[in-house]
């Protein structure tokens, strides 16, 4: 079982939390490009809601390539170093594979984007709708 980066890397928040609050370092968000767009939580298939539920749990995972860096080959989603992203297998109802459904996970708290077309496009899921 692969422990998801966003939870081993917990670690790395509390200490960037400290210094944020300490007020020695500054922190720019980058913007999304435009080829990424939105979706609501309550508008993913069910399979991605129970996908995103079990990366939160760190597993298990319906299948061994769940966990494994994505490389971003299609250079969609905003550029980051060769780890940063991780994607995890969407079931498919019906698929006799992994069909075209993924999670992508980026390393920041709620960084999840869904695709329903293998990688053509993403959408970036909102916690907030």
């Amino acid at each position: 079982m692969r422990i998801p980066p966003r939870i081993a890397a917990l670690g790395s928040v509390v200490a960037l939390a400290s210094t944020l609050l300490a007020g020695t370092a500054a922190v720019t968000a980058s913007a999304a490009p435009s080829a990424v767009g939105s979706i609501c939580y309550g508008s993913l298939p069910s399979q991605a809601r129970t996908t995103l539920s079990l990366i939160a749990r760190g597993g298990p995972f319906p299948y061994s390539q769940d966990g494994a860096v994505f490389q971003n080959r299609e250079r969609l989603l905003p550029l980051q170093a060769s780890s940063y992203y991780h994607e995890y297998t969407v079931v498919t109802p019906g698929s006799p594979d992994r069909g075209a459904r993924r999670i992508i996970t980026g390393k920041k708290v709620d960084e999840d984007y869904y695709t329903s077309n293998h990688y053509a496009s993403f959408s970036l899921v909102n916690y907030g709708c």
